[in-house]
């Protein structure tokens, strides 16, 4: 039995529940604001009634108005009350606004869609095997994913995971071959084109309909003659490579040892795998309560890392927080001896492996 309810503390839970209810529905507003250009509208034209935000996004002006209010009670918008008018601070823009901002969030709140609209399979796959393949879930799940990492990825990538490799940032500059694995839309694989240009990557995906898209960003990023981009499995692309990148996805794959021998196997000599994995602190108690992205991580990956993992052969079911020393325990198992933290932020663990 539960036992006996403290009024004083369940008052208390309750108010948490509220926060989280509160989160919740904010994030499906931030999703409405960014797809229907109502964010990109209000900061492109300072303060202005709701009215005009409607006219300006050919938006319903009753909605608009429903829609800001709900986001200045949430603390997202500004509201004049003299002039009854709404506007986006500058670090509001910036986190809602702004694409190119290294904080923009709002368009990785499809991922968060992607859970709810999902979320048959998903119990489902609580009640059966556990498995659900990346493919199953819906679309808006990819197109989140690509928008959560990506501002990430172009802030530190070549400025600094890259440098902080041993000798990796000179081999690019000088026109190294480079493997992204589990590539997704592209992102990642982008960004790196971008920052070299005498580099040549390949991105690997066995997810098609991302393969395609990565194609499209490489040609909308003027990249296209020194990327490619294929379907293969993590275990059965061709090539050797001078640095292979596992970018936020060995821990969603079934046989992670397997994966990264197979990525030993095929690095030229004196090669690098760069492993890019969430944040996690190594004692479990002390990331449950201290790590503030922990409860995100955990939940998400209840969802969609684990289950993808558990659908495929092996099924290890690494899990969003893993940790360094568990990812290192893979890679010393797969015949690495060379295994470090080169690099970390509130997101994510930067780790660099070698033969």
């Amino acid at each position: 039995m539960a036992g006996t309810i403290d009024e004083a503390r369940l008052g208390e839970f309750m108010g948490q529940m509220a926060g989280y209810m509160t989160g919740g529905a904010l994030c499906f507003g931030v999703w409405l604001g960014d797809e229907l250009g109502l964010y990109r509208a209000l900061a492109s034209a300072g303060p202005q009634t709701a009215g005009a935000l409607a006219d300006a996004t050919s938006c319903n002006p009753r909605l608009v108005r429903e829609w800001l209010d709900g986001q200045v009670a949430g603390g997202l918008v500004g509201y004049g009350q003299a002039t009854d008018t709404y506007e986006l601070s500058a670090e509001a823009a910036a986190a809602l606004a702004d694409d190119s901002s290294p904080v923009f969030v709002a368009r990785g709140m499809n991922a968060f869609a992607s859970l709810f609209i999902d979320h048959d399979k998903i119990a489902d796959a609580f009640r059966g095997s556990g498995g659900i393949s990346w493919g199953e879930h819906h679309p808006r799940l990819f197109s989140g994913t690509e928008w959560f990492f990506r501002t990430g990825y172009r802030a530190y990538l070549p400025a600094e995971w890259l440098p902080a490799l041993d000798g990796v940032d000179a081999k690019l500059h000088s026109g190294a071959k480079v493997a992204d694995v589990g590539c997704g839309h592209g992102a990642s694989a982008v960004v790196m084109a971008q920052a070299y240009p005498a580099a040549r990557v390949w991105g690997f995906d066995y997810h098609a309909p991302s393969i395609e898209t990565a194609r499209e960003r490489a040609t909308e990023a003027g990249v296209a003659d020194r990327t490619t981009f294929e379907v293969a499995e993590a275990k059965n692309y061709p090539g050797r490579y001078d640095l292979i990148c596992f970018f936020d996805c060995l821990h969603d794959m079934g046989d992670p040892v397997g994966i990264a021998r197979y990525a030993r196997e095929h690095l030229e000599a004196d090669g690098t795998v760069l492993l890019v994995e969430p944040f996690a602190l190594e004692d479990k108690a002390a990331n449950l309560t201290t790590n503030p992205m922990a409860a995100l991580f955990y939940t998400v990956s209840s969802a969609i890392c684990t289950p993808n993992s558990l659908a495929q052969d092996v099924a290890l079911g690494l899990g969003a927080q893993a940790g360094e020393a568990r990812l290192r325990e893979v890679f010393e198992a797969a015949g690495y001896s060379r295994f470090r933290r080169a690099a970390e932020t509130p997101m994510n663990l930067i780790l660099e492996a070698r033969q």
